[in-house]
């Protein structure tokens, strides 16, 4: 798939297991998925790019395998991650890169336990948008991943719904595709 509005909603269930029975809850939307499953190290999916479904983390960003993208955040400094945001300029991250697979969202915007949270996946050529429950929590451009040393475009793939030994529920799960980026979306990529 390339070119689409992904969202769907999503609620915690009670039931954890190991190894994360100490751990918060986690799952996650894998996008841009591309070659064979069991690529990562938890041998269950594709490499590609994670939207992170966690408790108090929804919206986060993961890199799979040799995935990088760039990310619009704070740099980060000595142990801190960085931290998304609208007003940084983009910063490289994944594979390859100084700066590791992963950067925290803008902020917390989920529901109350219980509740179910709509979450949004934008990927319009090489500018993509994390949403959840309607805030932009994260602004990403350039999604790539490395073979050998060479960087690859990866901007169009399989989605995958993710779960970590956690019950997790999904609904209305609705895809459409997208001939342009929503003129609301724009200002997210201007520099």
């Amino acid at each position: 798939m390339q070119n689409y509005h992904f969202r769907l909603q999503v609620k915690w269930g009670d039931k954890k297991y190991d190894p994360r029975k100490n751990l918060l809850k986690d799952s996650g939307i894998l996008y841009h998925s591309v070659g064979p499953l069991g690529a990562e190290y938890w041998r269950s999916w594709m490499m590609g790019q994670e939207f992170q479904i966690m408790e108090g983390h929804m919206g986060d960003y993961w890199s799979q395998v040799t995935s990088a993208i760039d990310i619009r955040a704070y740099l980060p400094e000595y142990i801190m991650n960085p931290v998304a945001h609208e007003s940084q300029p983009f910063l490289p991250m994944g594979h390859d890169e100084e700066i590791q697979g992963f950067c925290l969202r803008s902020n917390n915007y989920e529901n109350k336990p219980g509740e179910w949270n709509t979450l949004e996946l934008i990927c319009f050529e090489n500018k993509i948008l994390h949403i959840v429950n309607g805030h932009v929590v994260m602004v990403l451009q350039n999604s790539r991943y490395i073979n050998d040393g060479e960087s690859i475009p990866l901007d169009k793939g399989k989605i995958q719904l993710q779960s970590e030994a956690t019950e997790v529920f999904y609904k209305d799960i609705a895809i459409r595709p997208l001939e342009k980026l929503p003129a609301e979306y724009t200002a997210y990529f201007e520099e």
